[in-house]
């Protein structure tokens, strides 16, 4: 490889985006995925010892709305407020930060003993899973070509719904012999042995090395081109005008995220997360306990809640594969409207627990593949110096909906509203967002 003349993106163009797909890579991508897994476990497991917690606890269904909305008012800050700091620190250090913040707060989770308990810890450990989503998809998306960038963040993020059909499966062994507070520290040990994988295995960005020039930047670079089997550098290449990082504050990044040139799809994008999040939270934390309160045992409510997560994980691979040859944002809004259809259908079917198990497994293929596609979409609006920035910001203000959802079909609930009456007020957002969505035109 010719350092003199080679720029950074010639370089990053030559061995991510025009090379062959290496074992480093895929090796990146699977370690992200198990994280988001982990992640998936720590967050939902708080759906399926809903009602353990509460009779445990003596809380309403309000009380426990709350539980579930300060977990992703963490996540929402998390991503907003800590995975901004990703693109000034690097994506390695952060994801690490991430998964120890969230394995020691899972950890005392386990021994929460009053409802404000509860809501601090879950708040922190949402903190550090909107850094980690963030910034494991701008990892994935840097380490693959472009032709299969879509692919990647889909399978990154389908850890996320992986970790929650773990959290079905192993409630039925972890439940009966340890009670709730055996999902918690359970989740939050093997979350801290993972943080000694993620140090020892995870590798910087090499398209962040090469533009932010930290310290030992170079020999960094050469480590990483090693194990992809690339020629190593005398030194570092120059860094062309357009290539330069625009700022190095926190505050400018942000900013970046407005600016003329983004503005639009910026605005456009945080919409668009927000009516999605506000259904995938609500259906996310609610599946277990309207399945009991609809009359079905607790079984078949955590049997719902992984054919919701097993549908995603499928919709999810499905919208990544599509996006190899299809246009992304096209296929995206799509699956949203056709979730919409699905809730609605859903609603106003009978009351029969193998319909309904069905209607429940298609909607999570529909719902969560066309979301997920939101992620890449994200990645792919962005430049390297802003890219995490603008993930997180996406997810970050997302998330209100997500805190918003979750906290309004509890009081929904607790005011009388059936699960098929929530089922039709949580299809309206799907529809907002399969329009929004087709107007971002990404490829």
């Amino acid at each position: 490889m010719s350092d003199a003349s080679a720029s950074s993106s010639n370089i990053v163009a030559e061995v991510i985006d025009n090379g062959q797909i290496s074992g480093q890579q895929i090796l990146v991508i699977g370690l992200c995925m198990f994280f988001n897994m982990l992640d998936g476990f720590d967050i939902t497991a708080m759906a399926v010892v809903a009602t353990s917690v509460s009779n445990d606890l003596d809380l309403s269904a309000d009380r426990l709305g709350l539980i579930f909305s300060f977990a992703l008012a963490g996540m929402m800050a998390g991503a907003m407020v800590l995975a901004p700091v990703s693109d000034i620190i690097g994506r390695r250090k952060m994801i690490i930060l991430s998964v120890v913040i969230v394995g020691v707060s899972i950890i005392f989770t386990a021994t929460a003993t009053t409802l404000t308990e509860f809501i601090v810890l879950r708040f922190i450990s949402g903190l550090g899973a909107g850094a980690m989503l963030a910034s494991q998809a701008a990892l994935a998306a840097e380490y693959s070509p472009d032709k299969y960038r879509a692919l990647s963040v889909a399978l990154v993020t389908s850890g996320y719904p992986l970790g929650a059909m773990m959290t079905s499966v192993m409630a039925g062994f972890i439940l009966p012999e340890y009670d709730w507070r055996g999902m918690f520290w359970f989740g939050g040990g093997l979350t801290l042995v993972m943080g000694l994988v993620a140090w020892a295995m995870i590798p910087e960005s090499l398209k962040y090395l090469l533009e932010r020039r930290p310290e030992g930047a170079l020999e960094r670079v050469n480590k990483i081109l090693t194990k992809l089997k690339k020629p190593t550098l005398d030194s570092l290449p120059e860094v062309a005008a357009h290539e330069a990082p625009k700022s190095t504050g926190l505050v400018n990044n942000m900013l970046g995220l407005l600016t003329k040139e983004h503005r639009t799809k910026t605005l456009t994008l945080w919409l668009t997360f927000f009516m999605c999040f506000s259904t995938l939270y609500f259906l996310m934390s609610w599946i277990p306990r309207m399945m009991e309160q609809a009359g079905f045992s607790p079984e078949v409510g955590r049997y719902a809640f992984f054919l919701f997560n097993f549908g995603g994980v499928i919709g999810i691979y499905t919208t990544g594969t599509l996006a190899i040859r299809f246009h992304l944002t096209k296929i995206v809004s799509i699956f949203l409207v056709a979730a919409a259809i699905g809730m609605i259908i859903f609603a106003a079917a009978p009351s029969q627990e193998g319909l309904l198990l069905t209607l429940t497994f298609i909607i999570g293929v529909l719902q969560q593949g066309g979301f997920t596609g939101l992620y890449a979409v994200a990645t792919k609006v962005y430049p390297t110096h802003i890219r995490t920035t603008g993930i997180g910001f996406a997810i970050g203000l997302g998330r209100f909906g997500a805190v918003v959802g979750p906290g309004l079909a509890g009081f929904l609930i607790a005011a009388g509203l059936s699960m098929s009456g929530n089922y039709y007020v949580f299809a309206v957002p799907m529809i907002i967002g399969g329009l929004l969505s087709y107007r971002l035109n990404v490829k």
